[in-house]
């Protein structure tokens, strides 16, 4: 009787054929991972981390980034487990653990033993994606973000993520945050609509792979939230993103942030799957 052999081990170039035909299995879920391979060939010094994978008789079935954040991707039960035990025995700590819903939470169950309490868990995220014209007119200002106007957006980027994550990202990321927006700009990853010298709205593609793409810091100025605005606006970025990137737009949203969830519904996006996140 044969016996199955199984073993985690950090992924390197060598690796991309079976990584990149495991994560074809969801190629918009999985965006973020293909990213990161394409961005850095899966060679540890520019990942900032490294990419775990997960061995069933020599064959890749589950990996799980393991970096600044925690993202697992096509992981089976049996990998999350063996993922959290490489995981806990490291010295750092990353600032998330982001992706599909049961991996996401079966990880921090096992990590939080090791890690004592998160700073916030958010279990339910809808997953949406749009790879149809959006289903309301879009607001024709929404633009690129230019890359002179930095001064302008930055500030807006720095509001978003201090509501969103609860931190102030110039305390803990310091110069690096705003050099992050500023690559953004000019990528030509970053919209918004500016008038009089003021962000009204904003979104920026945080990752992007051959034929999808995730938004990430959608953000809208306080006294415009709820007039139903966003939709349009939202609407206009996936318009630009279609024309000028990708056909498909993803991001996702927290389930009790119930006014960001009808926006985007009404735009178009529809339900693709559930995500969950830990802060830590």
């Amino acid at each position: 009787m044969r016996t199955s052999t199984m073993a985690v081990r950090v992924l390197s170039s060598a690796d991309l054929p079976a990584y990149h035909r495991l994560l074809a299995a969801d190629p918009h879920g999985n965006v973020f991972l293909r990213h990161r391979a394409d961005v850095t060939g899966l060679e540890s010094p520019w990942l900032g981390g490294r990419m775990l994978g997960w061995f069933a008789d020599d064959v890749l079935t589950s990996v799980c980034h393991h970096g600044a954040n925690i993202v697992p991707g096509e992981a089976t039960p049996q990998a999350i487990d063996a993922f959290a035990q490489v995981i806990a025995t490291g010295t750092s700590r990353p600032a998330s653990i982001a992706g599909r819903q049961a991996d996401v939470l079966r990880l921090w169950s096992h990590l939080e033993r090791v890690w004592g309490p998160a700073r916030s868990v958010r279990p339910e995220q809808p997953f949406l994606l749009l790879d149809t014209a959006p289903a309301v007119a879009p607001d024709l200002r929404v633009r690129p973000v230019l890359v002179d106007e930095i001064d302008v957006l930055y500030p807006a980027c720095v509001r978003m993520f201090t509501e969103e994550v609860g931190v102030n990202p110039e305390t803990t990321h310091g110069s690096l945050y705003r050099a992050r927006v500023a690559q953004l700009i000019a990528q030509g990853w970053a919209f918004a609509v500016i008038e009089d010298g003021r962000v009204l709205f904003k979104a920026e593609i945080g990752a992007m792979a051959a034929g999808t793409c995730q938004i990430q810091g959608v953000w809208m100025t306080p006294e415009l939230r709820g007039t139903g605005w966003a939709a349009p606006a939202l609407a206009g970025v996936v318009n630009l993103i279609r024309d000028q990137f990708v056909p498909a737009v993803s991001l996702y949203v927290n389930a009790h942030n119930e006014r960001a969830h009808r926006a985007y519904l009404r735009a178009g996006f529809r339900h693709h799957d559930t995500f969950a996140t830990v802060l830590l």
